[in-house]
């Protein structure tokens, strides 16, 4: 895995100092703040290529960074929390998040979701990727890019990631326990929520570029790729 640059956020110097080290010594570059308004600016100023978010953060806390970062970049961001609550699991994951991390958490564990989400994000690397069309939309995996018609469309890893499985399939259903294993084979602890709220999120960012029905629920069933036509 190519060395990534990562911004660390969280109020606790101990739980920074864990976490860069970890990340540095699997060969990655830090910058590290304390709060939420620094984390802009050093994001801002640096573009890093993922964040390490923590939630529980005074003053501004990491759900408001993560929607300030959402307004101008899809920069992969990994929540860091205190509490192991599934409200606050699908509302990180509804504001663009691409993974959660509960603490107390295994340094080594974390190392392993951020090499995971780069992974996504940067795609496989593999010439010999087709591009997926249907409709007005157009899906290029090599270089990671969603287009409706002329319009490109910036989604995050896991959204990316789901949109692709089903392109790859048009016809297929997908339960929502398929769709956990295209998207997150190698996460855990990811509800069916979670899927929803990303299907949701897609359905909104396509809908917003001129698609209409991306994504049809079969009810009882699941998900499977809509008709991709452009909104009248």
């Amino acid at each position: 895995m190519q060395p990534a640059f990562i911004l660390v956020v969280d109020d606790d110097p101990a739980i920074r100092s864990v976490i860069t080290f970890a990340l540095e010594k699997a060969g990655h570059r830090t910058h590290a703040a304390g709060d939420g308004r620094t984390a802009l600016s050093l994001f801002l100023r640096e573009a890093p290529d993922l964040v390490v978010l923590d939630i529980g953060m005074p003053e501004m806390d990491g759900f408001a960074a993560c929607r300030e970062i959402r307004k101008t970049s899809e920069v992969p961001i990994l929540f860091l929390s205190a509490r192991d609550e599934e409200i606050d699991r699908v509302l990180g994951l509804e504001l663009g998040g691409d993974d959660y991390v509960t603490k107390p958490f295994s340094p080594r564990e974390l190392v392993a979701r951020v090499a995971a989400i780069l992974k996504r994000s940067r795609g496989s690397g593999a010439s010999d990727v087709r591009c997926l069309a249907r409709g007005v939309v157009s899906l290029d995996p090599d270089g990671h890019r969603t287009m409706v018609g002329e319009r490109s469309v910036a989604l995050t890893a896991q959204e990316f990631a789901i949109l692709r499985a089903l392109m790859s399939r048009p016809n297929q259903v997908f339960d929502r326990e398929r769709i956990l294993e295209e998207a997150w084979s190698d996460a855990i602890h990811v509800s069916d929520r979670t899927v929803d709220s990303h299907i949701r999120n897609i359905r909104a960012k396509l809908g917003a570029a001129g698609c209409a029905s991306v994504i049809e629920t079969v009810h009882g069933v699941g998900f499977r790729l809509g008709p991709c036509v452009a909104a009248s």
